[in-house]
């Protein structure tokens, strides 16, 4: 019906083109609000009517005859119904909706992806300072983050996937700190031990490695420790690298990868930052003000100027991020989005602001953003706060070693990104229909039962008479399979991966009516085959949704 829908469309913009030349752009369908209307709704008539200066109703009429002349008006729809002031409601031959049936089939995992359109996204996420343990908020993140660059990939995009992370600092300096002290044999609790420090159970284990000058290899480094307590240099790039290394392990259990690290101290090191300190002062949208040098955000939108470069000294936190994105968008994306926390909402407008007055092409509105908020964990019916090996906090291995990879990944993108969310642990695990994941999960594993049962070439399917396919619950689920390429790229454009997972409990929710209704594996062969072939395809559209959330789609269950 997907392909259907199409023919229909250029079409339409045809018949609008006859009765209003230059109209033909503005070709689009509705689904009507009552089912039992029609497949499908036009508003044209009521849209051109004033600037026509036409009665609505008799436009739609006009309309109505123009689109009766259509070959693929003829072809594929039964009726077309003018209801009210001039709605057009187009009821589809049964042909029609069957017609998705053969385009799943044909199409298997590339149904509802887009060919490749040549353009580059870069989508930044995690971006955790190597300080400590991912949490479950970076798992929301990397949920999301992993997600969205799924459903560029289904739109054509090019994507690349970022990690960026503060080497230096504050944080580091701190994590060097507390882990020295664990290395001299100074723990939480002692006297000794400053009220800032990390007072998880992972500083004492690097400590344990550094003293036995062990060797950490992760994705971008790999240190080997000194053993000396008091060299602070080898302690911090130990305690550095062997964190990356625990994060990268984190990222793994999830299955999310990345095709760059990038790091914030390389922007000072190659003169990044202070080239676009030079480039915001040569525009004329910097001034001096009590020993600060502050950057004209106003200009921008900002709600009040901002300091770039402190009275003390040191630049605050968001210069080295337009530094950072300029490079963005010197390596060629035009296209940038940034998955981040809630707390980083008063970063977006200084951010933009200073990637307008470096004057190099930026155009207003980048890079994109996608915030979200933070996670509550529940687990018997209270509320979990605190790691052992954290110290403060539920780690995102936590989470998955108590439910699964799975449940994490689509319990998080289930919701908004920026609702609030409690994760309930007990309903992860829970096999009922209640745990949305196992609802959908299994509706793929209840169709691959069926097709073991039936145990015929899947490949035979792709040419069978579908004619048989015409009761409600074999409608409701065409109708749905034939939504899915839309939904996509809609849950593209939108960050919405959590229609992603609307969907697939939707069309999970209309298989399982469809098995009630109506027996598959029946006697007489045209419609077992039907049916299987409408089970078959169902099953192939559940695998390559979940695949977009990166959730698995198990045969058996």
């Amino acid at each position: 019906m997907f392909s259907v829908k199409q023919e229909l469309l250029v079409a339409l913009g045809a018949a609008l083109e006859e009765v209003s030349p230059g109209a033909g752009a503005r070709a689009a369908f509705e689904t009507p609000k009552v089912a039992a209307r029609g497949d499908l709704a036009c508003t044209a008539a009521m849209q051109l009517a004033k600037p026509l200066k036409l009665n609505p109703r008799q436009l739609g009429e006009q309309l109505r005859t123009a689109l009766l002349a259509q070959p693929a008006v003829a072809q594929w729809v039964a009726a077309i119904d003018i209801a009210g002031p001039g709605f057009l409601n187009l009821k589809l031959k049964p042909e029609a909706k069957q017609q998705v049936v053969r385009e799943v089939l044909a199409q298997g995992e590339r149904f509802g992806t887009q060919p490749a359109n040549g353009r580059k996204v870069l989508v930044e996420f995690v971006s955790a300072n190597p300080t400590g343990p991912l949490h479950v908020g970076h798992g929301r993140q990397a949920a999301l983050g992993d997600a969205i660059c799924n459903l560029y990939q289904s739109q054509g995009w090019d994507v690349w996937r970022e990690f960026y992370y503060n080497d230096a600092g504050v944080q580091i300096a701190t994590l060097t700190n507390s882990t020295q002290l664990r290395a001299k044999g100074v723990k939480p609790g002692d006297a000794g031990w400053p009220e800032a420090a990390y007072n998880g159970d992972y500083i004492g284990d690097i400590a344990t490695d550094f003293l036995a000058k062990k060797t950490v290899k992760a994705d971008d480094r790999e240190v080997t420790a000194s053993g000396d307590v008091d060299d602070l240099d080898s302690v911090r790039e130990f305690a550095v690298a062997y964190l990356r290394r625990e994060q990268d392990l984190d990222l793994k259990a999830f299955q999310v990868r990345f095709d760059n690290f990038y790091l914030e101290s390389s922007l000072y090191t190659s003169g990044r930052v202070d080239d676009a300190v030079a480039r915001m002062q040569a525009s004329g949208k910097t001034y001096e003000k009590d020993g600060a040098l502050w950057l004209r955000s106003t200009d921008y939108g900002d709600d009040k100027d901002r300091v770039m470069r402190k009275s003390e000294g040191g630049y605050t936190y968001f210069v080295p991020d337009v530094a950072y994105h300029i490079a963005k968008w010197e390596r060629g994306f035009t296209k940038v989005v940034n998955i981040q926390g809630t707390d980083h909402h008063g970063t977006i407008a200084r951010v933009r602001a200073g990637l307008q007055a470096v004057g190099v092409g930026i155009p207003e509105g980048y890079p994109d953003y996608v915030l979200h908020t933070m996670v509550r964990v529940m687990r018997g019916g209270q509320e979990v706060k605190i790691s052992k090996r954290a110290g403060s906090y539920v780690t995102l291995r936590d989470l998955i070693e108590w439910t699964s990879k799975d449940a994490v990944r689509f319990f998080l993108l289930s919701r908004k990104p920026d609702t609030e969310y409690v994760f309930d642990v007990d309903l992860a695990i829970a096999q009922s229909n209640d745990n949305p994941v196992y609802y959908v999960q299994y509706a793929h594993a209840r169709i691959c039962s069926v097709l073991a049962a039936w145990g015929g070439d899947r490949a035979s399917l792709a040419g069978t008479d579908l004619s048989a396919l015409q009761s409600p619950q074999a409608d409701a689920l065409m109708q749905l399979l034939a939504r899915y390429p839309d939904m996509l790229t809609s849950a593209a454009a939108e960050f919405a991966p959590h229609d992603v997972s609307f969907y697939l409990r939707e069309l999970a929710s209309s298989y399982h009516s469809y098995y009630d209704a109506e027996r598959i594996l029946v006697d007489e062969p045209a419609v077992r085959t039907a049916r299987v072939a409408l089970v078959a395809a169902t099953a192939q559209v559940l695998r390559n949704g979940l695949a977009q959330l990166g959730v698995s789609a198990p045969e058996k269950m």
